[in-house]
């Protein structure tokens, strides 16, 4: 199939690919270039109605499909994404600023395997029973919730679309889906993949604009069901007060300042590259990438001396070239909120042990929006570089000397995303990974993901979770029946 990418992208509404009703249409801009190269629609309310329409129309054929037959159409999008994977990660890259060579990697096989996922696990739910001796039998039916709303980020743009969307779709729902703003393309083209795969019109709409137009929008509209959330903790916080009083089903997956904790005793050689990894892995734009480092005090002077010479070799280049470690930032209104937070850690006493700079590159490239990764030490655990998210290639390190004070540092934080603990000692780990305030808790790996496994945070890094039966759950209602002997 062709996925022709038009300087206007339409809405993904009915099954058709149509305008915004207004008429008005928002820049798209390449972040490696700083330039125009598309416009999405700037959708409103109006346009919500119209979506909900069409959802209406088609969940009653939907919810009840077979669910072999709803696994050959989400199987058959996971193929179609995977026969279009290089158009898909040009698109990503061209969209968000990160390399070409990490959207193949990652981004886009990890859009198929959400679909697969789910495809294949709706086929194995299995519902409870309770038997009362003689009295009477209980048996839980799971059924979908009707018209549920996915609202993702831009840091990984199809990723995250995909990973509320598949399970939505598997459970039975019909989606109306936003994707970012800034981020459009390839949730446009995953609407022609999910026409092609014959998904049938209405069960998945696809809508574009800003949240204050259009995602408040799917937030409010009384026919929406639940809305699944990644993105920013202040954008959450909106949502939630939109939507409790509507006592809406709410997934929230918000904001991090994760840390990592590595004791002297770890595999410094898996240790480096995977820290490397999970603090500057696209540009830091990504909620689980540990900001924070806490290095034991035997191992810290050792730990800059070789840590700081590999970060000083992620250059930053124009993110086509299979070479650039780094690409651009994702939005220039993203590129001067990390400028001004590397500028108030300097105000606050940090020192800039590596990086802290804007980058030009020339060419193609000249006005993309690029920062250098970005070390700080001698800062407060209290500071608000040390407890404000900023979602960008800058990281602080702080020593600790006991076990005690590692998990104190770890947990000073409103948020509770995700940590990394560092150790051979799995007593230690067992230990630390009880009594950090995570979520999420890798030892001696990062980012290592099963898809089964239950996804967020604690805090003010989310409500609920996503993944595996979690994820099929927050997108069916349970409903218990009772039957007398």
């Amino acid at each position: 199939m062709q996925l022709n990418i038009p300087y206007h992208l339409e809405n993904f509404i009915g099954g058709n690919f149509i305008g915004p009703l207004s008429g008005n249409f928002i820049d798209n801009i390449n972040p490696a270039t700083g330039a125009v190269y598309g416009q999405i629609p700037d959708s409103n309310a109006k346009d919500i109605d119209l979506t909900v329409k069409a959802a209406k129309k088609a969940f009653p054929a939907w919810s009840v499909l077979p669910v072999e037959k709803k696994f050959i159409i989400l199987n058959k999008i996971a193929e179609l994404i995977e026969e279009n994977s290089d158009e898909l990660a040009l698109a990503e890259t061209n969209d968000n600023g990160k390399p070409l060579w990490l959207s193949k990697q990652v981004d886009i096989p990890r859009a198929s395997s959400n679909f697969r996922f789910f495809a294949t696990g709706i086929m194995h739910v299995a519902n409870e029973s309770h038997n009362m001796e003689d009295r009477a039998v209980n048996y839980t039916l799971r059924q979908p919730l009707g018209i549920v709303g996915c609202i993702s980020p831009w840091n990984l743009p199809l990723y995250l679309f995909t990973w509320k969307i598949a399970p939505a779709l598997a459970a039975g729902n019909c989606v109306i889906a936003k994707p970012s703003e800034v981020t459009p393309v390839t949730a446009f083209l995953l609407g022609k993949i999910c026409k092609e795969a014959g998904l049938p019109d209405g069960v998945l709409n696809i809508v574009h604009g800003i949240g204050q137009h259009c995602g408040e929008a799917i937030v409010k509209h009384p026919d929406i069901k639940a809305i699944s959330f990644t993105g920013s903790t202040k954008a959450g916080e909106r949502i939630a007060s939109i939507a409790a009083p509507m006592f809406k089903k709410l997934s929230l997956e918000l904001g991090g300042k994760n840390p990592n904790i590595i004791f002297n005793d770890c595999n410094w050689e898996r240790m480096l590259p995977e820290t490397i990894r999970s603090s500057f892995g696209n540009q830091g734009q990504i909620c689980l990438c540990g900001s924070r480092l806490l290095i034991e005090r035997p191992a810290y002077e050792a730990f800059k001396k070789h840590f700081i010479p590999i970060v000083q070799k992620l250059k930053n280049g124009d993110p086509l070239l299979e070479t650039s470690k780094q690409g651009a930032i994702v939005s220039q209104v993203h590129f001067e909120k990390v400028m001004n937070c590397i500028a108030l850690a300097k105000e606050e006493g940090g020192k800039i042990l590596c990086g802290g700079n804007a980058v030009k590159l020339e060419g193609r490239c000249a006005d993309g929006y690029f920062i250098e990764p970005t070390i700080i030490e001698g800062l407060d655990q209290n500071c608000r570089t040390n407890q404000e998210e900023i979602f960008g290639p800058v990281i602080t390190i702080q020593p600790f000397d006991t076990e005690e004070e590692a998990l104190q540092l770890a947990n000073n934080s409103t948020y509770g995303l995700a940590a990394t603990i560092w150790t051979q000692d799995i007593s230690r780990a067992n230990r630390m990974a009880s009594k950090v305030e995570t979520g999420i808790v890798w030892v001696n790996c990062w980012l290592v993901r099963d898809l089964r496994t239950p996804f967020g945070g604690m805090k003010n890094s989310g409500v609920g979770r996503e993944g595996g039966w979690e994820a099929l759950r927050f997108f069916t209602e349970a409903k218990n029946v009772c039957i007398q002997f």
